[in-house]
Formats: C-alpha cells, structure tokens, sequence
C-alpha cells in the first residue's frame, strides 16, 4: 500500500522559513508529478508547487521567488521537499503531499499545517 507521509509543518512568525518534507512508502509504478498543494480555511485546496520525474517545476505566482520545490528518485526511493522562505500569513494553509504514476494513479498525504501569525 502506497503511503506518502507529510512532515515540517509548525507555527513561524512572518518573514520566517519552514521546510516540508514528504516521504513515500509502499511499491508506486514509475512516479511521473509529484506537487505540493494547499488549502486554507474556506477555500478549495490548490496547487503551490509540481516537480516532473525530469526535475522540471512549477510554482504558483504567489510563491514564486520564495519557495523551492526538490525531490529525490534515488534508490527507489521517491521523496520531495518544499523550502519556503520569507512566508506571509497568506500562506497559512494544510500543506498536502500529491503523486501520480504512469498508470495514472493519485495518492494524497494527510497534510501538515502551516501557521504564519505574529
């Protein structure tokens, strides 16, 4: 059974740094996207950050220039980060880890939360 299991998630001061991390457990088939996605209270969960098999990624614009998405398919092992720097409240959100396969399957984490508040 494939698992992936969010971690780093707290409560930082504006301005502060946070970094995610996201660990896969079980047999996935050829990973193909990994993402982070977010959803804050009252509002629909959405994408922040994607990372391709081939490295290629995509931020949203509102965190571009300061988060960093990072993944590793070493050793079979599939695992991806999320560098977030100078947050901002609006960011505050449950941080979800996504995966898709070549058979096009999803697996979602359970999510982190991320608290920026002074």
């Amino acid at each position: 059974q494939v698992r992936l299991v969010e971690s780093g998630g707290g409560l930082v001061q504006p301005g502060e740094s946070l970094r995610l991390d996201c660990a896969v457990s079980g047999s996935v088939y050829s990973v193909r996207n990994m993402a982070w996605h977010r959803q804050a209270p009252g509002k629909e969960r959405e994408p922040v950050a994607t990372i391709t098999s081939a490295g290629a990624t995509n931020y949203t614009n509102s965190v571009k220039g300061r988060f960093t998405v990072s993944r590793d398919n070493r050793n079979r092992k599939n695992t991806m980060s999320l560098q977030m720097n100078s947050l901002k409240p609006e960011d505050t959100a449950v941080y979800y880890c996504y995966l898709d396969d070549l058979a096009g399957r999803i697996y979602w984490g359970q999510g982190t939360q991320v608290t920026v508040s002074s």
